[in-house]
């Protein structure tokens, strides 16, 4: 096989098949529905600190301890159960963290509670659509912007925490409100494709 003919790939992936997996099937692509993104949300507050990788390998885990991150089931928790998540290895057991996934939950729910589709809400700070930029070397990375500056204000006024800039950016990137998959990598344009006709109507 010719070198033109080998699969160029965003460097930070590495390797590592669960990694590569979803490097070419997850990240970027335009997540529109309001749980799945309230999930999303909570395992980037988890990685805080931590490699991608680490959460990526406990998501099943996360998954099946929080009962998918159901925002309805987790604002529902108490203390005594949360506690209980807290000695479970299959995720990170920070307790900071494990008790923010139910505050995050509430402020969900609040936010429901006022008529705000989740979805709607944070594909409104992008307008509606990805935000295609034209990353060429490893060092146009970013780690925050103007956007994940606000909308992470936005959500801590709301009550959420882990949300952080740096984390919402990391959030950002990850459900397709950046396209941040290098001009030279194969997903770039595939999920151009695949972001063209998002519009932020959540679920």
């Amino acid at each position: 096989m010719s070198k033109s003919k080998e699969i160029v790939r965003c460097p930070w992936c590495g390797t590592d098949p669960l990694y590569v997996h979803y490097h070419d099937n997850v990240w970027g692509v335009p997540e529109l529905d309001s749980k799945a993104l309230f999930a999303k949300l909570i395992l980037d507050g988890a990685q805080a600190g931590l490699s991608w990788i680490t959460i990526l390998r406990r998501q099943e885990g996360y998954m099946a301890v929080f009962d998918n991150l159901d925002p309805d089931k987790v604002a529902r928790y108490t203390d005594k159960k949360l506690e209980k998540i807290l000695l479970d290895e299959r995720i990170i057991r920070n307790r900071l963290k494990v008790f923010a996934a139910r505050t995050n939950a509430r402020a969900y729910l609040e936010m429901q509670d006022q008529g705000i589709d989740f979805s709607q809400h944070l594909w409104s700070f992008v307008d509606g659509k990805p935000i295609v930029n034209k990353l060429r070397l490893i060092t146009d990375f970013q780690a925050t912007s103007p956007i994940s500056d606000a909308l992470s204000k936005d959500l801590k006024k709301r009550g959420f925490t882990f949300v952080g800039s740096t984390i919402v950016y990391a959030f950002m990137q990850a459900v397709g409100m950046y396209n941040d998959h290098m001009v030279s990598c194969f997903r770039h344009d595939e999920v151009k494709k695949q972001g063209a006709g998002s519009k932020g109507q959540g679920g």
